[in-house]
């Protein structure tokens, strides 16, 4: 386990309330489009985020979450897993259609430590938070043995691009977005990848 700075910590239950929030950042409002559609019984779709943020298991678990702690409290996260070093075929009769595309592209990407969250609450941005969850995103893929590190962004998210690219990503793959009744300006998922060493691809 890598040692981690003082301003980063594991998560906690009681952060399942802003892992919900940052994780729909993430995700350009398709996680929030997801819970509402398993909310019933007068749940909303944050009550399933939250409820599904303080699970002991499952990849979207606060134990799975790297926490930026700004003065106590949540500013932003980190989430991941490694890739495969082969690819699993994917099984479009059982994906849904909008994630068969970030699947492809999640696919092209093997034997990296994938970073599928990282997101930074607004009043916390250009602090360099950001940038430094990616750094300790990095020091986990070294340490796992990874080749290198993927990410998918919306090719409307500028600054998450910006961000990634000053840090040595390079966008290598594209797939148009599939949005049933999902909005959103996108209409592609990019796919960037960095390599140890300081190239991507």
């Amino acid at each position: 386990m890598i040692q981690l700075p003082d301003s980063i910590r594991m998560g906690r239950k009681d952060d399942a309330s802003s892992l919900a929030r940052l994780v729909n950042y993430a995700g350009e409002g398709i996680p929030l489009y997801l819970w509402e559609k398993m909310a019933e019984n007068g749940e909303s779709g944050w009550d399933i985020g939250i409820m599904r943020a303080e699970r002991d298991h499952g990849a979207f678990s606060y134990r799975n979450a790297f926490i930026a702690d700004v003065d106590g409290a949540c500013a932003g996260c980190l989430i991941g897993y490694n890739q495969p070093e082969v690819a699993e075929p994917i099984d479009t009769a059982a994906m849904p259609p909008m994630f068969v595309p970030l699947q492809e592209l999640e696919n092209l990407a093997p034997d990296s430590w994938y970073v599928n969250v990282l997101a930074v609450f607004p009043e916390h941005r250009r602090r360099g938070i950001g940038r430094q969850l990616l750094e300790t995103a990095e020091k986990i893929g070294a340490d796992e043995g990874k080749s290198g590190l993927s990410v998918i962004v919306s090719d409307v998210n500028h600054g998450a691009r910006r961000l990634y690219e000053s840090c040595g990503y390079r966008e290598i793959a594209s797939r148009p977005m599939v949005k049933e009744s999902w909005v959103n300006d996108g209409e592609n998922w990019l796919l960037l990848t960095r390599a140890y060493g300081g190239t991507g691809g």
